[in-house]
């Protein structure tokens, strides 16, 4: 599946494209180029290949999970150097301003998305077909998906509800309140659990379970407990999940590598290949995970990994947080010093180097091709079952709505990882945070934890009140506006 090169601004190039082909192929064959918003959604056809260029954004999401760890108390920057990728140095200290290439990189793609699904929806009405609830429905889940992670980020941003943003409408079009971009969310993803089933057409597209994790995450994001325990509690009843490692034939040091990809654990999955085709100057040109080669081991010779350029390192703090006789310390993190005593594996150390690594997501010894470094082709578990678990727990003591009921989903997360149950108790909504981290660390959920719990400030050295809590919106975006748009506070 071919892929358009984004450039900045996001929104007036957005409003000048749309996304089949590469800008070279194009330029290239333009007699034969006939495609465009006004001929195109005549079919099934048609419409289920928009689709699946609204997914294909989803693999540039990996820049969302890297510097959402690296931006919290769990890991370090990492790289070759102080100025190794500048823009995920200055969100590790905290430094980081309005011209940020990385965060510029979360705005654009993840719009990217959000203009991709609107296209659909601008002409849903076009043409009927059997099935076409069911495009639509992913096609929504999937907006509500991209529009999750830029107000999480960003706070306020514009929407332009079922149409594409065109050129212009930077100037005129406002940034929505946070509560009327969740509104939207909300509407996509009732819609969604609607019209999907708990079982997709194909492996790796949405489902109705994906729609109700996704709803339960952002009522608990808006500190609304009742509507996400309802949700997810319904999720939980009635849906296909369970642990990975619980029932016979599974074992949970398999969760994170390629046989335990797409399991019953996981409720969204964003699916990547191996494939040639990335270079540094189109990183969401790859069908690979590039966080996975960006997290590898510097210069490391030896078995099961692939080396990498030694971003994202967890530190000391949050390997200890791990008690001894928990298994998910060991496949969570990896001691490289241990693992180089026991295998004889050799490595360099890197800019802030701890001693270890994200093993979730290190880049394991594959048939790859292309540059090994851009073409992993380790799946991303974007929801894990685990962790609407644990959110669905968190809504019932947060929400003083049933604690009995959230003990028992606390110690089937805790019973996995092999450790004792717990009992009801006054502390036991540190005890859900503190499952939180050590379940979920390295997968990119950390800091906006922390954030939307008031915990920031005391977890994240150089954390500023009011103003860290969510991310400037590109300066570029600001300056295009002509005034229209405000900057974030502090910023």
């Amino acid at each position: 599946m071919k892929k358009y090169i984004f450039v900045k601004p996001l929104l007036i190039i957005l409003g000048l494209t749309t996304f089949f082909g590469c800008t070279e192929d194009f330029l290239d064959d333009t007699k034969e180029y006939t495609i465009d918003s006004e001929n195109y959604f005549n079919s099934e056809e048609d419409y289920y290949n928009a689709l699946i260029g609204v997914y294909d954004i989803l693999q540039s999401t990996y820049v969302n999970v890297l510097l959402g760890e690296i931006a919290s108390d769990n890991t370090l920057s990492g790289g070759e150097s102080a100025t190794d990728v500048i823009g995920f140095q200055q969100v590790d200290e905290m430094s980081h301003t309005p011209i940020n290439d990385n965060l510029d990189d979360v705005w654009d793609w993840n719009f990217a998305g959000v203009q991709r699904a609107n296209y659909i929806l601008e002409f849903q009405d076009k043409t009927d077909f059997e099935g076409k609830e069911q495009i639509i429905a992913e096609t929504r889940f999937l907006r509500a998906y991209f529009t999750f992670e830029l107000v999480k980020w960003f706070g306020p941003i514009p929407l332009s509800g079922d149409k594409r943003f065109k050129l212009g409408d930077e100037k005129s079009i406002p940034r929505s309140p946070v509560n009327e971009v969740y509104d939207q969310i909300e509407s996509d993803l009732q819609y969604a659990i609607e019209h999907l089933d708990y079982t997709a057409p194909q492996v790796g597209r949405a489902t109705k379970g994906s729609a109700q994790a996704l709803l339960g995450k952002a009522y608990l994001y808006q500190d609304q407990f009742q509507e996400s325990a309802a949700v997810l509690t319904d999720l939980i009843n009635n849906g296909p999940y369970h642990l990975y490692g619980t029932q016979e034939g599974e074992d949970y040091t398999n969760l994170f590598e390629f046989v335990g990809e797409n399991s019953a654990e996981s409720v969204f999955e964003v699916q990547y290949t191996g494939a040639e085709g990335a270079g540094f100057g189109c990183l969401q040109c790859s069908e690979g995970n590039v966080a996975v080669g960006f997290q590898g081991i510097r210069n490391y010779s030896g078995p099961l990994f692939e080396p990498g350029f030694s971003f994202n390192v967890p530190v000391q703090e949050v390997y200890d947080a791990f008690t001894e006789d928990d298994i998910r310390r060991d496949y969570s993190i990896l001691d490289i010093e241990a693992w180089a005593e026991e295998t004889g594996a050799s490595y360099l150390e890197g800019y802030k180097h701890t001693g270890y690594f994200n093993r979730k997501y290190l880049p394991r010894k594959n048939d790859n091709v292309g540059d090994a470094n851009l073409t992993q082709p380790n799946n991303y578990r974007a929801i894990r079952y685990a962790d609407v678990l644990l959110m669905a727990a968190e809504a019932l003591v947060r929400g003083n709505i049933d604690e009995d009921r959230a003990v028992t989903y606390i110690n089937m997360v805790r019973e996995r990882a092999g450790l004792d149950s717990i009992t009801s108790q006054s502390a036991l909504l540190d005890i859900i945070y503190a499952e939180r981290r050590l379940e979920l660390v390295g997968e990119g959920h950390r800091f906006f934890d922390l954030v939307r719990t008031g915990r920031a400030a005391q977890e994240i050295e150089g954390f500023t009140e009011n103003k860290n809590e969510i991310f400037p919106v590109p300066l570029e975006e600001i300056e295009f506006s002509q005034g229209n748009w405000e900057q974030n506070p502090g910023y």
